[in-house]
Parts: C-alpha cells; sequence; structure tokens
C-alpha cells in the first residue's frame, strides 16, 4: 500500500477527536486592549486647489483594577500657495478603579500652528464616575485640580515673542456613551476648565455606523471656547471631520 494512501487513512482518527474539543461557535474571549484608527482625506482640484487630511487613533488598555486611554490626533489643510492649518493633539489618562468610582492623571498636550495659542499643556487630576451605566447608555462625570500652560500666538513676530500663560485650573468633565442600536452609536465629552486667568469650554462629538464588520463611517464635530484669546484671533474653533474607522481587539 502506497504511503500516501495510509496517510490519508490515518489523518481522519486524529482529526475527529481535535474537531470535537473545539466547538463550532468557539469565539476568542475578549481582550483587554482595544484600538481605534480612523482617517479622511479631502482633494479639490479645478478652480480651486485645496487638500485637507485629519486622523485619530485611540488605544484602550482595561484591565479590573485599572483603565489607560491615550489619544492622537492630527489635522492639516492646505491650499496651492500655503498651509492653512496644522494641529496635533495628545491626551492620557490613567485611571486607578475604586468602589463606585475611579481617580485619575490626565495629560493633554496640543500644537497648534495657526490657533489663538500655539500650545497648550494641562495636567490634572481627581476623581470620577458613572452616574449612568446601563446596557446602551453611560454617562461618567470628572471632577479635580490642575495647572495649565498655555503659549499665546503672535501674529508680528518683530515686536516680540510671546509670554506664555500660567493658570491653576478647576477641571470638570462629562463623558456620554449612547448605543441607538447593534450598528450605530454616538459619543460626547463636554470638558470645562476654569482658572484665574482664563476659561475653556470644549465638546467633542461623534456618530459611528458601522458598515462592514469592523469598518465604520464616523462624523465627527470638535467645538472649543476660550473667553481670553490673543488680539487678532477668534474666541471660538471648529472641526468638522468626516472619516473611515477601523476598530480591532
Amino acid at each position: 500500500m502506497p504511503n500516501s494512501f495510509k496517510l490519508l487513512l490515518v489523518l481522519p482518527i486524529f482529526s475527529a477527536p481535535a474537531l470535537a474539543l473545539v466547538p463550532p461557535d468557539y469565539q476568542e474571549p475578549p481582550s483587554d486592549f482595544t484600538a481605534e484608527i480612523e482617517a479622511g482625506f479631502q482633494l479639490n482640484t479645478g478652480n480651486t486647489e485645496s487638500s485637507s487630511f485629519n486622523g485619530r487613533t485611540k488605544l484602550v488598555y482595561d484591565t479590573i483594577n485599572a483603565k489607560q486611554i491615550a489619544t492622537v490626533k492630527a489635522y492639516f489643510s492646505s491650499d496651492s500657495n500655503t498651509t492653512t492649518a496644522e494641529k496635533y493633539d495628545f491626551q492620557f489618562q490613567s485611571n486607578y478603579k475604586l468602589n463606585g468610582g475611579y481617580v485619575f492623571g490626565r495629560g493633554d498636550f496640543t500644537w497648534d500652528k495657526f490657533g489663538s495659542y500655539t500650545e497648550i499643556i494641562t495636567i490634572s487630576s481627581g476623581y470620577g464616575f458613572d452616574a449612568i451605566k446601563l446596557r446602551n447608555t453611560k454617562l461618567s462625570l470628572e471632577v479635580g485640580p490642575g495647572y495649565r500652560y498655555n503659549l499665546p500666538f503672535v501674529a508680528d513676530t518683530s515686536q516680540g515673542q510671546a509670554i506664555a500663560e500660567r493658570d491653576f485650573i478647576l477641571r470638570t468633565a462629562a463623558k456620554f456613551e449612547q448605543k441607538f442600536h447593534e450598528y450605530s452609536s454616538m459619543g460626547a465629552d463636554l470638558t470645562a476648565e476654569v482658572g484665574e486667568n482664563n476659561n475653556t469650554l470644549a465638546l467633542d462629538m461623534g456618530y459611528k455606523n458601522t458598515m462592514f464588520q469592523d469598518w465604520a463611517f464616523k462624523v465627527g464635530v470638535n467645538v472649543k471656547y476660550t473667553e481670553v484669546v490673543p488680539e487678532g484671533t477668534k474666541q471660538t474653533d471648529t472641526i468638522t471631520t468626516f472619516n473611515l474607522l477601523y476598530t480591532f481587539q
């Protein structure tokens, strides 16, 4: 009997027990690590020559005792002659879970070439808890002290360099998540920073609709209001994005 024919007879004997050990509906256990990557690009040609790009990456490591969240955002826009927008955001928050809530440490870093403040560094800590925690609805509230560093925009550098502003603040935040059904959800983060020299209010909101498997289409709106801004700049900045998002874990 040829060796190849003997092998065909032996393989079913060993494969049958192996298949019996793995049920057909078996799924891998959920991971502590999840990530979201999204990006959007726009190119205009013809009468108007311009292009724009925005990207966002969010990493979450959630365990029994702690939760780490890191987010990186980038925005870029240009026309045929010059760059019109360039901004980078980095946020990191570490939560240590307690009974009924959590304590956190957080850092926010922004570099905005054309913003009213070109550099913003905010470090804060405090306490947070889930005010609402249902199957499809969640609302978390946070409050705590912090420290903020702002470097104002200077239009005419011949008049001298900008003088940085330093301020102790009280930071409060509300984080809302709503899942409408299996394929669509909405999230909104509202953050207020109250200081002796300046106050800010920021809203970061997004609607996500899953197209297939781990791919989704996302519409995002980011609005930030700053009470005191350098002369010649605006108090309110608004960014609207239309992105393709991929989630993996």
